[in-house]
């Protein structure tokens, strides 16, 4: 029981967990910044920008806290390779994978959230 903590003792594991939301909230506003380039809008960072404010985007969550179950299915699937990672490997090996992994699966996070939100919005229209 020596490794469950509440919170990091360490100030580099909270920029860790500071650079993965960061790296989620930019990877979401460029799935809408391109997806506002594709549809041919004049301002595509204003409109990345103003689709967080949203408020059909904004839903009632069915699943736990997720919308759907592709997200919690999501968020499971990727914390059972993190787990998976850490268990099974040791040093630099450890390191590398879980700097591959971890950024490769926050941004399908973002990308799956962004899915969901455009899908609420298109379904609402």
């Amino acid at each position: 029981m020596t490794l469950a903590r509440s919170l990091p003792d360490d100030p580099t594991e909270w920029w860790i967990f500071l650079g993965t939301f960061v790296l989620y909230v930019l990877a979401r506003w460029f799935f809408a910044w391109q997806q506002a380039r594709r549809e041919g809008d004049s301002h595509p960072v204003r409109a990345a920008l103003a689709e967080e404010d949203d408020p059909d985007a904004l839903r009632v969550a069915t699943v736990g806290g997720f919308r759907s179950y592709r997200q919690f299915f999501g968020f499971v699937v990727g914390t059972f390779a993190v787990v998976l990672v850490a268990i099974y490997t040791e040093g630099r090996l450890r390191v590398v994978l879980l700097w591959v992994i971890i950024p490769m699966l926050t941004i399908a996070l973002s990308y799956l959230d962004f899915w969901q939100a455009r899908k609420a919005r298109n379904s609402a229209a």
